[in-house]
């Protein structure tokens, strides 16, 4: 079973072909609602030896970004490079 971990979100790398799924609006949203009720949904990380990479949860990184937050909730999980 997976356990959650609290990582830095200045550690987490975001490969490039993922920021392009980006949207503004989406995180605003997030935020709000992040604010109001917490972060319902850890994201999913893996580890390439050297640091903490994304591999699901752009939106909810960003919003917690947004939010000023230093650590946010994730599963490290192995996976495969996209």
């Amino acid at each position: 079973m997976l356990r959650i971990e609290q990582f830095k979100i200045d550690d987490i790398y975001v490969p490039a072909a993922r920021r392009k799924t980006l949207h503004p609006e989406t995180v605003r949203k997030l935020a709000e609602d992040i604010l109001e009720n917490g972060l319902k949904s850890p994201i999913m990380v893996r580890h390439d030896g050297k640091r903490p990479i994304l591999v699901e949860g752009l939106h909810r990184l960003e919003a917690c970004k947004w939010l000023g937050e230093t650590t946010i909730a994730g599963y490290l999980v192995q996976a495969r490079r996209h």
